[in-house]
This record gives C-alpha cells, structure tokens and sequence, in this order.
C-alpha cells in the first residue's frame, strides 16, 4: 500500500461551538469560521472521501494544498455552527457518525458538559447530505474497539455500516474512523471483513487503507492554519501534541469502563 505522505491530509474535528466543556475537542465557531475562510483565500480544497478512497486504492499522489476535513461523532451543534460555513466557502467534509445515538444525547461519553450534548438526527443527515456533505461510520456505540471480543468488533463495524448503507446509500459504508482513534491489526481485519475499505486511526498512519492517520484538532489550535495543515516546526510540534492528547484519551476510556461497573464499553 502507498505511504502515507502521498495522500491529502486529514483533519479530524469534533464539536464547533455550542457550551463550554471540560475536555479539549470543542473549537469556538469563531475560530473555526476564520479558519475555513483563511484556508479557502489561501487556495485550499478540500477532497470528498469517495475521491480520497479512490485515491488510496489508485495509488494517486496528492497535489498540493487539497485535505480532507471530517468530523467525529456526528453532534447536532454542526448543523448550526460548522457546516454553514463549509457552504459559503465551498468545502465539503465528512461527519463520522455514532450510528446508535443519531437522534439521540452523548450518553456514551463522560459528561464533560452541565447537560448532555444531542447528536444530528436523520433527517438533519440527509438534508446537510443533499448540500454535498458526506456520512461514514464511527461505530455503533463509540465503544473502544481494541478492548472488545471479536463478536462485539464485529457487531459494532457490521451494525454500524448495515444502518449507514441502509439509510444513506452504499458510499455511507465505504470508510470507518475507530473511536479514539484505537486500532491494531486484528481491528484492521475486521474492519476488512465487514465490508470498510478505509479506516481512519490516530496521528500516525501505517501504511495500510485500514490505518490512514488523521491530525485532531483542539481548542488550543487557534490559528489561520490548523497544524495538521502546516509544513514548518510549528505544525510538526503541533501535530506532535495533538497526536499526545489523543493518547490520552484512553482516560475517558477508563471512566467508562469505571462508571459501568467495569463491563468495556
């Protein structure tokens, strides 16, 4: 498989706006806002994921200035906050969706908000899906994959793209984005065998589809330039960090297994 610095970039991000929050995912509209329009003065387009997967299983190299930007989680903030701004400055992005709770409250998470956070319903889906936006997977259940049993890998990616491909149409079931970015080659197989032909994992790719890497970005990433988009030291460090805090978020992880009684979750 092709290396993985012959394809666009991938920025990964989670909540825009909407209430303050203990944890780090969420990025003021703001900020969010002047860097769309700061990379679409710059010349930056962003690539659907159809054409990314093509690209990946084509061997295409990358021209320059083109990314592909996603979501995690699917929370319904983005339909007032991100994606109005996709529009006006021409982008498209990909929302990875936790299938199970579309429509439904962050109930998965650890509660890093005073209320819980709800999710895009379906019919805001096929509504931002007729303006050009993209849907995938993030699992059933946003459970941490690489502490399940094989029968519940299986059960989260198989029931995750069986919903996906049912409401929104084969290319829904094309790509995956492992929560927390938590993959190993036994999930990779799986991930296979269900039918995904692109995973998305954390910072660091691996050379295979199943294991592309994303760059998240954080509310400390402030500037014009998210880092996962910069080619000097300061975006090599950024990109650094970001890869740490998403290590961390094996904490979360943690609570949750905690908070049900140590069943993984």
């Amino acid at each position: 498989m092709r290396s993985a610095h012959t394809l666009p970039p991938v920025l990964c991000y989670h909540r825009i706006g909407g209430p303050p929050e203990l944890g780090v995912t969420r990025v003021a509209h703001s900020v969010f806002a002047r860097q769309m329009h700061a990379l679409a003065r710059s010349g930056w387009r962003t690539v659907p994921l159809r054409e990314f997967v093509t690209r990946v299983q084509c061997r295409v190299p990358a021209p320059p200035n083109e990314f592909l930007l996603s979501f995690d989680d699917g929370y319904a903030s983005l339909a007032d906050n991100a994606y109005p701004v996709l529009v006006d400055v021409g982008f498209t992005a990909t929302t990875f969706l936790v299938t199970d709770f579309v429509g439904r409250t962050n109930t998965w998470d650890v509660r890093y908000t005073w209320r819980r956070l709800p999710h895009l319903d379906w019919d805001a889906i096929e509504r931002w899906r007729g303006r050009g936006l993209e849907f995938a997977s993030h699992t059933a259940s946003h459970a941490r994959l690489t502490w399940l049993s094989d029968e519940r890998v299986a059960d989260e990616l198989g029931r995750s793209r069986q919903t996906l491909v049912g409401r929104l149409g084969p290319d829904a079931g094309r790509a995956v984005a492992y929560p927390f970015g938590a993959r190993d080659e036994r999930i990779e197989g799986l991930a296979r065998a269900a039918g995904y032909e692109v995973g998305f994992g954390g910072v660091r790719a691996t050379g295979s589809a199943l294991a592309l890497g994303r760059v998240p970005v954080y509310m400390w990433d402030r500037g014009p330039t998210p880092f996962g988009l910069r080619r000097d030291a300061t975006g090599t460090l950024g990109r650094l960090v970001a890869g740490i805090a998403n290590r961390c978020a094996v904490g979360t992880s943690w609570m949750l297994k905690l908070r049900s009684g140590g069943a993984v979750v």
